[in-house]
């Protein structure tokens, strides 16, 4: 099994996920992130999840799929989805595809903790 692309903290219950590539742009790397988001609330049962984009600077469409996938499988358990350290060109991505609307996004990971009560230094 190939390592993991992602990095993945929990704090009070809420799961923060910082990618670790800078770019998300090939089929393989896409499945293999989707498996692993997938994973949090199908098997883990995490329903409060933080997107941490600090590393990435290139993103896909086929990427920003799996972000609305996850989205849904969250809400339909009740859950939240969030994403912060969003770079500006990343950013118009998601306001060009009208996705400013369906996410919330913080300029940092404790911006995004605090949204859900929790604190840290």
């Amino acid at each position: 099994m190939p390592a993991s692309r992602l990095v993945i903290q929990d704090y009070a219950g809420v799961t923060v996920v910082t990618f670790s590539d800078s770019s998300i742009l090939d089929t393989a790397t896409i499945a293999q992130i989707g498996n692993d988001l997938f994973q949090l609330p199908d098997v883990q049962n995490k329903q409060k999840i933080i997107l941490d984009f600090i590393n990435v600077k290139f993103l896909s469409s086929h990427a920003l799929g799996v972000l609305i996938t996850l989205n849904k499988k969250l809400t339909a358990i009740k859950g939240s989805l969030s994403i912060c350290s969003l770079r500006p060109e990343l950013m118009k991505v998601f306001t060009i595809t009208s996705l400013d609307k369906l996410f919330k996004f913080f300029p940092n990971d404790a911006a995004a903790l605090k949204s859900f009560g929790v604190h840290i230094k």
